[in-house]
């Protein structure tokens, strides 16, 4: 494996899994207790995101540009 893209891509890796436990906080907080389902569909929804979002803010790693 290659150090260097694995040092380009773990800080975005470890971004998504707190932005994932913020987003989840945040929705308990406001809406109360959510079901598994849910929680997952939420998950689903802030990893397939955030790729297309942090290439959109020029902040992603070269990586993940095509």
């Amino acid at each position: 494996m290659d150090t260097d893209r694995l040092k380009a891509l773990v800080p975005h890796y470890i971004a998504m899994f707190l932005l994932v436990f913020l987003v989840l906080a945040t929705v308990r907080a406001v809406v109360g207790d959510i079901g598994f389902w849910v929680e997952l569909v939420i998950i689903a929804a802030v990893v397939f995101a955030y790729r297309p979002i942090v290439l959109q803010l020029g902040i992603g790693p070269s990586e993940w540009e095509e």
